[in-house]
């Protein structure tokens, strides 16, 4: 993994995230794209107050190349993102959030076969599925952590 520092986001961050997220679901055949780039920039810049959300920065170039989402009042990530699959950005992401909490949980679509592996790797495992309500019409599996 190319070397890597973890922070927390602020407001100047979100275009890179939202860019980030526009990317993957453009590259995502199976994922609809249900909100533009305003909307999901609209989303993070809300969830700043009310989440910790911690950005993976390559330092030589201050670049956002990764952001993960959580919420500690529900010990919920809420997303997990990397402009770069498989560059170790999620895992430092994942750590980060990991570090002084006993229990995590998420939800990841059930046909993101990569994620759920990553997820097991990182000691997550299955406990439900379910279809949400429209507009996100794509079945998701929860996922809980424990150390």
């Amino acid at each position: 993994m190319t070397e890597v520092l973890i922070r927390r986001a602020t407001s100047s961050d979100v275009p890179a995230m939202a860019d980030i997220v526009c990317s993957w679901e453009a590259e995502t055949e199976w994922m609809p794209t249900l909100y533009g780039a305003e909307k999901i920039a609209g989303f993070i810049r809300d969830a700043l107050s009310e989440r910790e959300i911690w950005v993976a920065e390559e330092p030589a170039t201050r670049a956002v190349q990764g952001y993960l989402s959580f919420d500690p009042a529900q010990g919920r990530i809420g997303g997990l993102y990397c402009a770069r699959r498989g560059s170790g950005l999620g895992k430092a992401l994942m750590d980060k959030v990991k570090e002084g909490r006993s229990a995590l949980w998420l939800h990841t679509h059930a046909p993101n076969l990569r994620a759920q592996e990553f997820y097991r790797r990182e000691g997550f495992v299955e406990v439900s599925r379910h279809t949400p309500e429209p507009p996100e019409t794509v079945e998701e599996i929860r996922m809980e952590w424990a150390s």
